[in-house]
């Protein structure tokens, strides 16, 4: 590591983030605190770049099982920076990709993207604390069921959505399989029709403007006498008057 670098981080800052070390063959902290399962077992020593030794007081856990859970960490006596093992995190299965100014830890199964470090000069750094924590914003969804896109397409019919994958004539629409395995609630009832109300010969209002029949329709190809292409039709119940 250089040396220079650590020394001119804050301590609060080095209590809370992680050194991904290539070098370490084990995950380690002198943070008690950290761990939210402890359990006190004194396997020996850890042995330094410099030959000095840390006496290893016992094993845990890290992180929230629900994001990234990291098992198999030592609480070692004096040892002034957190350390992630980056073959231990291979070991696990996890897959760690670095890159010229970020590094990110993907989950083994899932693929995801479960920590995202950055890189400060030459030394990659990761924030446990703020990972693991409630406040956790998902920015992007991948959703390829078919009836999603049924939906976000206006409701389009099945075959024209695989018109629009084989032809490729729409951006971004992924590669799936478009069946119509069930009715659109949102397209039946749309598609529904109301009977025709029956006639009546008997006028149930009893004065004027007491029920008004209005139908607006527009725009028309032809103007008005008055130079209008919309016209508001209004129809008295009572005197029939228009």
């Amino acid at each position: 590591m250089n040396c220079s670098i650590i020394l001119q981080m804050t301590s609060k800052s080095r209590k809370s983030m992680w050194y991904l070390d290539s070098g370490c063959s084990r995950h380690m902290t002198e943070d008690k605190n950290k761990f939210k399962n402890f359990k006190r077992k004194e396997q020996g020593f850890v042995t330094y770049g410099d030959n000095n030794k840390g006496k290893i007081l016992g094993t845990g856990a890290v992180g929230e099982r629900n994001t990234l859970e990291i098992k198999d960490l030592l609480l070692v006596e004096g040892l002034k920076h957190n350390l992630l093992s980056i073959s231990q995190l291979c070991d696990k299965g996890f897959k760690v990709i670095f890159e010229s100014d970020y590094c990110t830890i993907h989950k083994k199964d899932s693929k995801e993207v479960a920590l995202k470090g950055m890189r400060h000069n030459n030394i990659y750094l990761i924030d446990l604390d703020n990972a693991s924590s409630s406040d956790i914003t998902c920015l992007v969804v991948k959703e390829e069921n078919h009836w999603l896109w049924h939906k976000r397409a206006a409701h389009i019919h099945m075959q024209q959505l695989k018109n629009l994958i084989s032809k490729e004539l729409v951006i971004g629409l992924p590669k799936i399989k478009f069946e119509k395995d069930k009715l659109c609630a949102a397209c039946q009832k749309g598609k529904q029709v109301k009977s025709s109300f029956h006639s009546k010969n008997v006028i149930s209002t009893s004065k004027p403007l007491e029920l008004l029949h209005m139908d607006l329709f527009g725009p028309s190809r032809i103007k008005s006498f008055g130079g209008n292409y919309y016209a508001l039709v209004i129809f008295d119940d009572y005197s029939r008057y228009t």
